[in-house]
Protein backbone atom coordinates (compact mmCIF):
# COMPACT_ATOMS: atom_id res chain seq x y z
CA UNK A 1 0.00 0.00 0.00
CA UNK A 2 2.57 2.56 1.04
CA UNK A 3 4.35 2.17 -2.62
CA UNK A 4 1.40 3.26 -4.44
CA UNK A 5 0.37 5.32 -1.55
CA UNK A 6 0.74 9.00 -4.16
CA UNK A 7 -1.91 7.31 -6.51
CA UNK A 8 -3.95 6.66 -3.44
CA UNK A 9 -3.76 10.16 -1.91
CA UNK A 10 -4.30 11.50 -5.54
CA UNK A 11 -7.10 9.09 -5.79
CA UNK A 12 -8.52 10.22 -2.48
CA UNK A 13 -7.78 13.87 -3.22
CA UNK A 14 -9.77 13.94 -6.58
CA UNK A 15 -13.37 11.77 -5.07
CA UNK A 16 -13.50 14.38 -1.71
CA UNK A 17 -14.21 17.50 -4.82
CA UNK A 18 -15.90 14.76 -7.40
CA UNK A 19 -18.13 13.61 -6.56
CA UNK A 20 -18.14 13.90 -2.92
CA UNK A 21 -17.67 17.78 -2.88
CA UNK A 22 -20.71 17.62 -5.25
CA UNK A 23 -23.01 15.30 -3.63
CA UNK A 24 -22.52 17.68 -0.48
CA UNK A 25 -23.31 21.17 -2.51
CA UNK A 26 -26.60 18.74 -3.88
CA UNK A 27 -27.30 17.81 0.06
CA UNK A 28 -26.79 21.55 0.77
CA UNK A 29 -29.39 23.02 -2.14
CA UNK A 30 -31.62 20.76 -1.25
CA UNK A 31 -32.26 21.05 2.18
CA UNK A 32 -31.86 24.99 1.90
CA UNK A 33 -35.19 24.76 -0.08
CA UNK A 34 -36.95 24.33 3.58
CA UNK A 35 -36.62 28.16 3.99
CA UNK A 36 -38.87 28.26 1.19
CA UNK A 37 -41.59 25.91 3.32
CA UNK A 38 -42.38 22.33 3.44
CA UNK A 39 -44.00 22.37 -0.08
CA UNK A 40 -40.73 23.43 -1.57
CA UNK A 41 -38.52 20.95 0.26
CA UNK A 42 -40.63 18.38 -0.61
CA UNK A 43 -40.91 19.24 -4.31
CA UNK A 44 -37.35 19.15 -4.33
CA UNK A 45 -37.00 15.32 -2.54
CA UNK A 46 -39.63 14.21 -5.15
CA UNK A 47 -37.43 15.40 -7.92
CA UNK A 48 -34.44 13.36 -6.69
CA UNK A 49 -36.60 10.36 -5.90
CA UNK A 50 -37.69 10.77 -10.02
CA UNK A 51 -34.25 10.80 -11.07
CA UNK A 52 -33.53 7.55 -13.78
CA UNK A 53 -31.39 4.88 -12.32
CA UNK A 54 -31.59 6.83 -9.36
CA UNK A 55 -29.97 3.70 -7.04
CA UNK A 56 -27.33 3.07 -9.73
CA UNK A 57 -26.39 6.88 -9.31
CA UNK A 58 -26.50 6.60 -5.55
CA UNK A 59 -24.27 3.93 -5.77
CA UNK A 60 -21.43 4.78 -7.92
CA UNK A 61 -21.35 8.48 -7.76
CA UNK A 62 -21.61 8.65 -3.76
CA UNK A 63 -21.65 5.91 -1.94
CA UNK A 64 -18.40 4.05 -3.22
CA UNK A 65 -16.50 7.35 -3.30
CA UNK A 66 -17.57 8.24 -0.34
CA UNK A 67 -16.82 4.99 1.44
CA UNK A 68 -13.55 5.21 -0.18
CA UNK A 69 -12.76 8.48 0.50
CA UNK A 70 -14.11 8.06 4.26
CA UNK A 71 -11.97 4.87 4.39
CA UNK A 72 -8.08 5.98 3.35
CA UNK A 73 -9.15 9.44 4.71
CA UNK A 74 -9.16 7.84 8.39
CA UNK A 75 -5.94 5.65 7.33
CA UNK A 76 -4.56 8.97 6.43
CA UNK A 77 -5.48 10.76 9.75
CA UNK A 78 -4.52 7.86 11.66
CA UNK A 79 -0.86 7.85 10.19
CA UNK A 80 -0.34 11.37 9.83
CA UNK A 81 1.83 13.18 12.38
CA UNK A 82 0.78 16.62 13.15
CA UNK A 83 3.54 19.49 14.10
CA UNK A 84 1.22 22.37 15.14
CA UNK A 85 2.78 22.20 18.94
CA UNK A 86 5.95 22.72 17.61
CA UNK A 87 5.78 25.18 15.09
CA UNK A 88 2.12 26.48 15.33
CA UNK A 89 1.95 27.67 11.20
CA UNK A 90 -0.95 28.56 10.04
CA UNK A 91 -1.23 25.32 7.24
CA UNK A 92 0.06 23.13 9.79
CA UNK A 93 -3.08 24.15 12.19
CA UNK A 94 -5.38 23.96 8.68
CA UNK A 95 -3.81 20.07 8.73
CA UNK A 96 -4.62 19.18 11.79
CA UNK A 97 -8.06 20.91 11.58
CA UNK A 98 -8.54 18.80 8.53
CA UNK A 99 -8.00 15.56 9.73
CA UNK A 100 -10.15 16.48 12.63
CA UNK A 101 -12.76 17.34 10.73
CA UNK A 102 -12.77 14.01 9.01
CA UNK A 103 -13.00 12.07 11.71
CA UNK A 104 -16.08 14.07 12.70
CA UNK A 105 -17.78 14.57 9.50
CA UNK A 106 -16.80 10.73 9.17
CA UNK A 107 -19.55 9.80 12.30
CA UNK A 108 -22.12 12.63 11.42
CA UNK A 109 -22.57 11.27 8.58
CA UNK A 110 -23.36 7.43 9.37
CA UNK A 111 -25.08 9.25 12.35
CA UNK A 112 -27.01 11.41 9.85
CA UNK A 113 -27.59 8.67 7.27
CA UNK A 114 -29.24 6.16 9.41
CA UNK A 115 -31.79 8.87 10.99
CA UNK A 116 -32.97 9.73 7.88
CA UNK A 117 -32.20 7.38 4.69
CA UNK A 118 -32.00 4.39 6.78
CA UNK A 119 -35.02 4.93 8.28
CA UNK A 120 -36.49 5.64 4.31
CA UNK A 121 -35.11 2.21 3.53
CA UNK A 122 -36.45 0.38 6.52
CA UNK A 123 -40.26 1.63 5.68
CA UNK A 124 -40.20 3.55 9.19
CA UNK A 125 -40.24 6.63 7.62
CA UNK A 126 -41.76 7.70 4.03
CA UNK A 127 -39.90 10.43 1.92
CA UNK A 128 -42.74 12.69 2.41
CA UNK A 129 -42.00 12.42 6.32
CA UNK A 130 -38.44 13.70 6.26
CA UNK A 131 -39.33 17.37 6.71
CA UNK A 132 -41.46 15.77 9.57
CA UNK A 133 -38.08 13.90 10.64
CA UNK A 134 -35.55 17.02 10.32
CA UNK A 135 -38.24 18.75 12.83
CA UNK A 136 -37.96 16.30 15.31
CA UNK A 137 -34.56 16.76 15.22
CA UNK A 138 -33.85 20.38 15.27
CA UNK A 139 -36.16 20.96 17.95
CA UNK A 140 -34.15 18.56 19.91
CA UNK A 141 -31.45 21.35 21.51
CA UNK A 142 -29.02 18.20 22.23
CA UNK A 143 -29.10 16.90 18.39
CA UNK A 144 -29.10 20.71 17.31
CA UNK A 145 -25.90 21.14 18.47
CA UNK A 146 -24.24 18.14 17.69
CA UNK A 147 -25.61 18.61 13.92
CA UNK A 148 -24.18 22.38 14.14
CA UNK A 149 -20.89 20.82 14.99
CA UNK A 150 -21.15 17.89 11.96
CA UNK A 151 -22.36 21.10 10.15
CA UNK A 152 -19.14 23.18 10.77
CA UNK A 153 -17.06 20.01 10.78
CA UNK A 154 -18.11 18.93 7.04
CA UNK A 155 -18.30 22.48 5.52
CA UNK A 156 -14.46 22.85 6.54
CA UNK A 157 -13.70 19.30 6.07
CA UNK A 158 -14.37 20.00 2.45
CA UNK A 159 -13.65 23.82 1.68
CA UNK A 160 -10.19 23.62 3.00
CA UNK A 161 -9.58 20.40 1.43
CA UNK A 162 -10.58 21.91 -2.19
CA UNK A 163 -7.68 23.83 -1.27
CA UNK A 164 -5.96 20.67 -0.68
CA UNK A 165 -7.03 19.35 -4.06
CA UNK A 166 -5.81 22.67 -5.81
CA UNK A 167 -2.29 22.55 -4.74
CA UNK A 168 -1.76 18.73 -5.17
CA UNK A 169 -3.20 18.70 -8.93
CA UNK A 170 -0.55 21.51 -9.73
CA UNK A 171 -3.61 24.08 -10.00
CA UNK A 172 -2.62 27.06 -7.39
CA UNK A 173 1.14 26.89 -7.93
CA UNK A 174 3.06 29.53 -5.89
CA UNK A 175 2.83 31.35 -2.38
CA UNK A 176 0.56 34.18 -4.14
CA UNK A 177 -2.03 31.81 -5.80
CA UNK A 178 -1.97 29.60 -2.35
CA UNK A 179 -2.94 32.63 -0.81
CA UNK A 180 -6.16 33.75 -2.89
CA UNK A 181 -7.13 30.15 -2.75
CA UNK A 182 -7.48 30.08 0.74
CA UNK A 183 -9.69 33.50 0.75
CA UNK A 184 -11.65 31.79 -1.92
CA UNK A 185 -12.25 28.63 0.06
CA UNK A 186 -12.56 29.95 3.15
CA UNK A 187 -14.99 32.18 1.73
CA UNK A 188 -16.99 29.47 0.34
CA UNK A 189 -17.11 27.71 3.93
CA UNK A 190 -18.72 30.53 5.53
CA UNK A 191 -21.48 30.97 2.59
CA UNK A 192 -21.81 27.09 2.96
CA UNK A 193 -22.02 26.73 6.59
CA UNK A 194 -24.65 30.16 6.96
CA UNK A 195 -26.92 28.48 4.43
CA UNK A 196 -26.82 24.69 6.05
CA UNK A 197 -27.31 26.79 9.82
CA UNK A 198 -30.74 28.51 7.73
CA UNK A 199 -31.77 25.22 6.07
CA UNK A 200 -31.44 23.41 9.90
CA UNK A 201 -33.16 26.43 11.52
CA UNK A 202 -35.55 26.37 9.02
CA UNK A 203 -36.74 22.99 10.46
CA UNK A 204 -38.07 24.15 13.18
CA UNK A 205 -40.94 25.88 12.40
CA UNK A 206 -43.78 24.73 13.11
CA UNK A 207 -44.68 24.23 9.31
CA UNK A 208 -42.37 21.28 9.44
CA UNK A 209 -44.10 19.43 12.50
CA UNK A 210 -47.32 18.23 10.36
CA UNK A 211 -47.31 16.58 7.06
CA UNK A 212 -47.62 18.62 3.80
CA UNK A 213 -50.71 17.50 3.50
CA UNK A 214 -52.08 19.55 6.14
CA UNK A 215 -50.86 22.55 4.30
CA UNK A 216 -52.12 22.16 1.07
CA UNK A 217 -55.27 20.61 1.69
CA UNK A 218 -54.54 17.45 -0.30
Amino acid sequence: MMSNSYYFRKIHSLLGVIPVGFFLLEHLLTNYEATKGPEAFLDQINWLNDLPLRLLLEIVGIWLPLLYHAVYGLYVAYQSRNNVSSYGYFRNTMFMLQRVTGVLTFLFIVWHLFETRVQVALGNVAHEALGNTMHDIATNPVIFTLYLVGIVSATFHFTNGLWSFLVSWGITIGPRAQRFSTIITMGLFVLMTVMFIMSLTAFTGTEFSVPVEAHTGK
